[in-house]
This record gives C-alpha cells, sequence and structure tokens, in this order.
C-alpha cells in the first residue's frame, strides 16, 4: 500500500516520448464491459457445478472446474469498495455495538466517526484518535484492522478519501496543499482534544500540517502525533520504487500514467492516476507471489478448504479494490517528497508559507517502522526525529517491529501484539493538556528514546 511510486509505475511503452494514458484507460472500460458477458457464464459454470444434486459436484473433475470458473471471475471482476464489517468492540470487557457515522464531509473525504453504542454512563471518556489513512490507491478499509486493535481503547475517527473518478470536474481540484488544509479542518472540527496517526503516505503532510498549527499558534493542535511506514525522508536506505521516482522524475509520470476519467462515471474528464495502473504496479512488484496464492487457491477449492479459501478472498477483495488519484495530488507528491525530498531539506511549503519542522514543540511523536519494509526504508520515518529538534527527548519514542514488513507495520497478529499496545500506551501517556504556546520552550533534543 502507498502512493503510486510507492506501489511502482507499470512499465509502459514509449520510452523515447510521452504516452497518452486517456485512451489505454478508456480502453480499460470497455474491454470490462465487454468481458461481463463471460464473467456470467464463468459464475454460471461455478454455481452449476458446486450444486450438490449435480453428480459432478462430488468429482475431482467438477470441483477442478468450479475452482477454475471461480479464479478466472475473479481474475476479470472489477472490485468495488469494501465494507468496513466492524459492528461491535470489547469495552472493558463489555461487548459493545458500533456504528459508523459521517460526521465531516468535503468533496474528497468524508471523517467517519465508530461510535460506540450504549457504553457505561459513568465510564471515563477515553482519548480521541484520529487515523489519516492514505490516499494511495487502495480504501480506507484496508485499514480495518488497524480500527479494530484501537477501538477498545479509543474514541476512533478515520479519513475516508474518495476516488477521484467518482467526483465531479465542478467540485474542482484536491493537491497535497489541499490534503493538508483538510487535515487541518479535521483537526479543529475535533477540537484539539485528539491524538493524530498518520499510516504510511500521510506522514509527509500530517507532520507538515502540525508545523503549520504550531506556527500559527493555532489552539487545535493534537497532543500527539504517531507516524508508521511513513517517507519522512527517502533518501535513507531508499527501496526500489523510491529509486524509481527519483530516476524518471515528474515529467516522466505525467506523461505516461496520467489521463482522464471515461464516461460515465461522475468525475468524468477529471486528470487522474487510475487505479488500474497503480494495481498493475502493485502486483508487479510481486507477481509471482500472486500467482503462486492464486494456484493455491484453486487447490484449495478442489480440496475442498473452505477457510484457506476464504482468507484469499478476504485479502484480494480488500487488495483488488483500487481507487482513481487526482493528477495533481499524485504528481506533487511525487516532486515534493520523493524527487526533489523538500521536507527534510526544509525547503516545503504549503500554500507559500513554510513548513519548519523546528516550529513543532508542543506535540508528542512516536514514530513506527518496520524491520523489512520494502516501501518505507528503514530510517525514513525515524528521521522526523532529527527533524523536530524542539520536541523534548521525554516526548519523543521510536519503535522497530521486527520480522514485518510494510503492510505488518499497521495490520496483522503483530500489530495487534506488539505496536497497538504501545501505540494505546503512548496516547495515554501523553493524553493531557499542552502547554500554552507563550510558556513553551523551545529546546534541543539529543535524540529519541527508544520503546522497549
Amino acid at each position: 500500500m502507498a502512493i503510486g511510486v510507492f506501489g511502482g509505475a507499470p512499465e509502459l511503452p514509449g520510452e523515447g516520448g510521452p504516452l497518452s494514458t486517456t485512451p489505454l484507460y478508456w480502453l480499460y472500460e470497455w474491454s470490462h464491459a465487454a468481458l461481463n458477458p463471460s464473467r456470467g457464464l464463468a459464475d454460471a459454470a461455478r454455481l452449476h457445478f458446486k450444486n450438490p444434486l449435480n453428480p459432478l459436484a462430488h468429482t475431482t473433475f467438477g470441483k477442478s472446474v468450479a475452482a477454475a470458473a471461480e479464479i478466472y471471475e475473479r481474475v476479470i471482476r472489477r472490485y468495488t469498495k469494501p465494507e468496513w464489517d466492524i459492528h461491535s468492540t470489547l469495552v472493558g470487557g463489555e461487548r459493545v455495538p458500533v456504528q459508523i457515522a459521517s460526521v465531516w464531509e468535503r468533496p474528497f473525504c468524508k471523517l467517519l466517526h465508530f461510535q460506540r453504542l450504549f457504553e457505561h454512563p459513568l465510564r471515563r471518556p477515553q482519548p480521541k484518535v484520529l487515523i489519516v489513512a492514505p490516499m494511495s490507491g487502495h480504501y480506507a478499509t484496508l485499514l480495518s484492522g488497524t480500527v479494530e486493535a484501537l477501538l477498545p481503547r479509543h474514541d476512533v475517527y478515520i479519513t475516508d478519501w474518495m476516488d477521484a473518478r467518482m467526483v465531479p470536474v465542478a467540485a474542482g481540484c484536491f493537491d497535497l496543499d489541499d490534503y493538508i488544509d483538510y487535515v487541518i479542518s479535521m483537526l479543529h472540527w475535533l477540537g484539539g482534544d485528539c491524538h493524530v496517526i498518520a499510516v504510511c503516505q500521510p506522514a509527509v503532510p500530517v507532520i507538515a500540517a502540525v508545523a503549520r498549527m504550531e506556527a500559527e499558534d493555532d489552539p487545535y493542535l493534537p497532543k500527539s502525533m504517531i507516524l508508521m511506514g511513513g517517507p519522512i525522508d527517502t533518501r535513507i536506505n531508499p527501496t526500489a520504487v523510491n529509486k524509481l521516482a527519483e530516476a524518471r522524475g515528474t515529467d516522466w509520470f505525467r506523461s505516461h500514467v496520467i489521463g482522464r476519467v471515461p464516461f460515465p462515471h461522475p468525475g468524468f474528464m477529471r486528470e487522474v492516476y487510475p487505479g488500474f495502473l497503480q494495481l498493475t504496479g502493485f502486483v508487479s512488484m510481486n507477481f509471482d507471489r500472486h500467482l503462486d496464492a492464486h494456484k493455491q487457491m484453486f487447490q484449495h477449492l478442489v480440496l475442498g478448504d473452505g477457510d484457506s479459501a476464504n482468507k484469499h478472498r478476504e485479502f484480494y477483495d480488500e487488495y483488488l479494490a483500487v481507487m482513481d488519484l487526482t493528477a495533481e495530488f499524485y504528481l506533487q507528491t511525487v516532486e515534493t517528497v520523493f524527487v526533489r525530498h523538500a521536507l527534510p531539506k526544509g525547503e516545503m511549503t504549503h500554500r507559500g508559507k513554510s513548513v519548519d519542522l523546528e516550529t513543532i514543540r508542543r506535540v508528542a511523536l512516536l514514530t513506527i517502522e518496520g524491520e523489512h519494509d520494502d516501501i518505507s526504508g528503514r530510517g525514513q520515518t525515524e528521521a522526523a526525529h532529527g527533524l523536530c529538534v524542539n520536541i523534548p527527548p521525554e516526548r519523543k519514542a521510536h519503535y522497530l517491529q521486527p520480522d514485518v514488513g510494510h503492510y505488518g507495520v499497521f495490520n496483522g497478529s503483530r500489530f495487534r501484539a506488539e505496536i497497538a499496545p504501545r501505540m494505546a500506551d503512548f496516547i495515554q501517556t501523553h493524553n493531557r493538556g499542552l502547554e500554552p504556546p507563550a510558556v513553551a520552550r523551545r529546546q534541543t533534543a539529543v535524540g529519541p528514546k527508544r520503546v522497549a
């Protein structure tokens, strides 16, 4: 999961000159429409050979046909935005229902609140947490595991970014500056009594938003920020996708991966980085692994291993559901974060004003990385500590999770068992009022402490 170049850009023809993606996008739409009849036939074949009244359904031949039909249908399917599938949580040992409500909305984002219903009225209010999900190709539902792990001890909000192809051109553009504006606006709506968590790509706009708020003595600063696997300084241990972005340059991406949304989507003619191109990049990075996963699913279906097949379905229903990104946001992010390295160089601006991380002094900082992260290299997120020199050392911490890659930083068994409890402890430790701007003193940090 990552923005554009994080996931890798597909190797398109035309290295010698620009290649418009618009015809390719339209051809992609037409091919999907053309494949709809065969998809229906494949689904019918699957149902026919799984019908217990069909004698062939109990044979290896019948099971193989049903499995092949399901794999084919899933490969050519267009995956829609998954459901959150979070209906309850445990709070203090008590199972309480959860209702998801949109509490703030702009054309390109909704702020969702996971409201816990019928809680004990005398229970102490728990810290409010704003999870800033990546606008990076996948939907915010990719962080379902993150939300579930935090719900028992926190009042959770999350950004639900819109698919750019669903936003009419009349709604205007959306770039990195707008992203930062949205984060600041949401923090204002939450009243400052909250903690912000940036997962992957949002680490840069979130820390930039906090820096701008500090510079303006904004009273609605979050109490702490947690940056997880984010590209604060991609010059440190650059990954293959970091090198690709720097080598290609913004002009290459503008020429080769930007297209216009085809009819009949609401965002018709909006310039975007199409989701299907992002998905091509995601899959091409680990093509052999995805191919093996589908071979294994075929075997699971033939052998009747329903649990393993269901795990495959759940993963790929989420992984293959992708959204378009606005061209201006994608290109500005590539240029600012991966090509110019503007943030660590002190050259990043927001609405013409400098983003100076040295202004941050009252917001506690926790950074989290995965030992085997191949998207945001080790040390890229930790670099935030060296840039935020005026946050007192006792309000800084860094944690490196052994034996996990990028996805394991925010999801999975190790996240639930080892990372989420540390996040909760950090939030609880700093869940108190911020020092007033007039009293806050600038200090020189000696480096973050390590979380055991």
